[in-house]
This record gives structure tokens, sequence and C-alpha cells, in this order.
């Protein structure tokens, strides 16, 4: 099954699983309850995205450099094995990279941040770098053939026929970084997984899924801008939803 296909069926899942999820919070008067917890979830929300904004446009700004320049012919023997050291981060539990950060950074949003960014690299860097490597090499002869040089290649050529897979690359980035950031609390980052442990540790299901289910939805909202940017930003012909 596509990707694509996969994600929108979870998606459509996840509304499902909250649709019903909100008739049984009316049916049983759970709904009082979740009222409560609104102007946290508020303030909590707006920590949520900050570490995710911070940590995301960190992990995109190294990612992307990152992945043009392993796709440069010189660095060809080199290139897999820079993404298997990348790869470490998203091998090694998320957790056990936010506790590694702690070791060394202290507790709070540094170590946080630092971890997520870690999180977020491969996917980026990995679809920049395939992106650019799938680009025809009919149209690279093409480009070098009327005189242009290697970096309007690049501009002109390379990254306008990448950016569709480069941006499923920051969709799937950050909808990681959304779903990891509720661990950040933990060490003290705050964030929605301040409800999320709290009612867990209380055995307090209302409280736990005023953290888990707008986690949820900004995963959602996120990929949704990020899918609608794509849309408006890739070049018509390059985008297989505008071909």
């Amino acid at each position: 099954m596509p990707i694509q296909t996969m994600k929108g069926a979870l998606r459509v899942l996840l509304l499902v699983a909250i649709f019903f999820a909100g008739v049984w919070s009316h049916a049983s008067g759970v709904i009082d309850d979740f009222l409560f917890y609104l102007p946290d979830v508020r303030y909590l929300v707006g920590e949520h995205l900050w570490l995710t904004a911070v940590s995301g446009a960190l992990a995109i700004g190294v990612a992307i450099p990152l992945g043009i320049v392993l796709s440069r012919p010189s660095m060809a023997r080199v290139a897999e094995t820079a993404m298997q050291v990348l790869n470490v981060g998203t091998t090694i539990p998320t957790l056990a990279v936010l506790a590694l950060s702690m070791s060394f950074l202290g507790i709070g949003t540094v170590p946080a941040i630092f971890g997520l960014f870690v999180a977020t690299l491969l996917p980026i860097a990995r679809n920049t770098y395939a992106g650019l490597k799938g680009v025809s090499p009919a149209l690279m002869e093409a480009a070098a053939g009327i005189g242009m040089s290697p970096v309007q290649r690049l501009l002109r050529v390379e990254l306008p026929n990448a950016l569709y897979v480069i941006f499923a690359g920051i969709r799937t980035a950050l909808s990681i970084n959304i779903g990891t950031v509720p661990l950040a609390f933990l060490i003290g980052a705050g964030g929605l997984g301040e409800l999320i442990f709290t009612g867990i540790d209380l055995y307090d299901p209302v409280m736990m899924l005023a953290g888990a289910i707008p986690t949820a939805l900004l995963a959602v909202v996120v990929d949704a801008l990020v899918a609608t940017t794509a849309f408006i930003v890739v070049p018509r012909g390059v985008n297989p939803s505008r071909a």
C-alpha cells in the first residue's frame, strides 16, 4: 500500500476515533471534565508548538543543505555512510536520546530541542538526498547542454524537481516531532506530555485524553498545512496531485 494512502487511512481512522470518543464523552457527562482542563490545554499547546517549531526549523535548516551536499557526485563514496550516521538518531529510542541530551545539557527546553532535532533530522536529509538523486539524467544533460553552471542546475533544475520528495520528508519529520514532544515533559520541557503522563500517574483517563487528543489533532493539522504548502509551492507536473 502506498505511504500516502496509508497516511490518509490513518487520518480517517483517527478522526473516526475522535468522533466516537466525543460521542462517548457527551453521553457519559465526561465533557465537563474535559472543559476543566481547557485552560491548561491552551497553554500547553503553545509550549508544544514552540518546541516543534524550534526543533523542526533547526532540522530543516541543517538537513536540506546536508542532503544537497551529500547528493553531489564528489560525495558519492561517503553519502551512504553519512546517512547511516544520521540514522542513529532514529535507531536509538527517542526517550534514550532525550536522556542522553539531559546528561550533557541539563534539564529543560535545551536538551529537549536537541533531542527532537536529532530525531527529526534523518527523514528530511534522506528525502532531500533521494529527491535530488532521482532527477532525470536527461534533464541534467539538457541543462548542461545549454550552458548552465552546476549551481544553476541545482537551483533551476534539481531542486524544483526534488521539492515534492523534500516536502514529503518534512511532513514525515514534523509528524514524528509532534508525536515525540510529549516525551520532553519527562526532562522538564513542558508540552502536552504534562497532561498525558500526569494523567497516567494519577490514573485519570480524562486528564490523559486532554493531552493525547490535542496532540493527535496537532499532528493532523500540521501535516495538512505542510501538504497545502507543498501543493502551492511545488511546480505543476512535478507534484503528482497537480498533474
